[in-house]
């Protein structure tokens, strides 16, 4: 089958979003089926206002019209509620073609923590754009719940993997820190709440692995944590595997795939107790979750990092991509 995935979220932007297309298909390429990706690379941008990493494509409208055209799709999933995405939500409507579509971020949180929006409007676009999709492909239990509570419909699972031979136990000496090192990996952006990590009083050591808008900020309010800068692949799995425990004080994520990673690597998660961290860790006595982020992290470190392991060895890519592929919706 000859799939088409739209998305404003591709390289060379570095998170989740990323992560989970790049992966996947490579799995369904692995399996048989032909992936194609229209992303911003393919336009021209402008940077996201207060998010310069993120770029937005241009005119998008006529061009990527004609590129969907010529590679005549069987399938088309939008992964994404960006100008890309209702470029291609157009095309689809106009043609009475089925399609698919992710929620793979909380949006409209996103939007309330940048400027002063209601909730309540920003859950109305949001809904709209994903009213006409055969399936709107949601990671959690708990997103499920909320979306339908705010009235989505067609919801269907999609689950998330990570890769245990990279993100695996490895010596704690790659970082020669006073211990135990607390990690937190992702963007250093308002949304992701990591002030919050940043000002506990906790011993030892605070790394930070990450780019994003707030880091300058941030930086100069926390001199003594240890800032990293952005980092993958192989560098990337060093730092999960030398950390003692791994602190998400995100309350918007729609996962966390980095929750994954860290357990993988042996490190138990320390997070609140919301969506993401309820569907990805409790339960599973791989972390601690708590409203007082402190004791989270308190509790966390007294997990065996064989438990984490085994923990994370139940997720995996291959069944993310069969999920994904089940939910399509071919035009015939």
């Amino acid at each position: 089958m000859n799939i088409l995935i739209v998305t404003d979220a591709w390289y060379p932007q570095v998170n989740g979003v990323v992560r989970t297309i790049g992966t996947v298909r490579a799995e369904l390429e692995a399996m048989g089926q032909t992936v194609e990706v229209i992303g911003p690379d393919r336009f021209r941008t402008v940077p996201m206002p207060t998010y310069p990493e993120i770029r937005l494509a241009l005119g998008a409208g006529r061009r990527l019209a004609a590129m969907v055209d010529a590679l005549k799709p069987d399938c088309i999933h939008i992964a994404t509620e960006g100008p890309l995405g209702f470029a291609a939500r157009r095309y689809c409507l106009k043609r009475g073609m089925p399609f698919t579509t992710a929620y793979h971020t909380r949006f409209p949180e996103y939007v309330r923590d940048r400027a002063p929006v209601p909730l309540a409007l920003s859950y109305a676009v949001v809904r709209r754009f994903h009213q006409p999709s055969s399936a709107v492909m949601v990671a959690t239990a708990s997103i499920e719940q909320d979306l339908t509570r705010r009235g989505f419909a067609n919801i269907r699972r999609w689950t998330r993997g990570v890769d245990t031979e990279l993100f695996r136990p490895r010596p704690k000496e790659f970082l020669d820190l006073p211990r135990p090192v607390s990690l937190y990996v992702g963007r250093v952006a308002v949304e992701k709440n990591l002030e919050e990590f940043l000002k506990l009083d906790l011993p030892g050591s605070k790394v930070v692995v990450g780019d994003g808008p707030a880091k300058d900020e941030l930086m100069g309010k926390y001199p003594d944590v240890v800032w990293a800068g952005a980092k993958h692949g192989e560098e990337l799995a060093q730092y999960y595997a030398a950390a003692d425990v791994f602190v998400f004080p995100s309350r918007t994520d729609t996962f966390g795939l980095v929750l994954l990673e860290a357990l993988a690597s042996g490190v138990p998660v320390a997070a609140y107790p919301v969506p993401g961290p309820l569907d990805v860790v409790d339960g599973s006595g791989a972390g601690c979750l708590d409203d007082d982020l402190k004791r989270a992290v308190e509790g966390a470190l007294r997990i065996p990092p064989e438990h984490c392991r085994a923990y994370a060895l139940n997720f995996s890519w291959r069944r993310s991509a069969e999920q994904f592929l089940a939910n399509l919706r071919p035009f015939t």
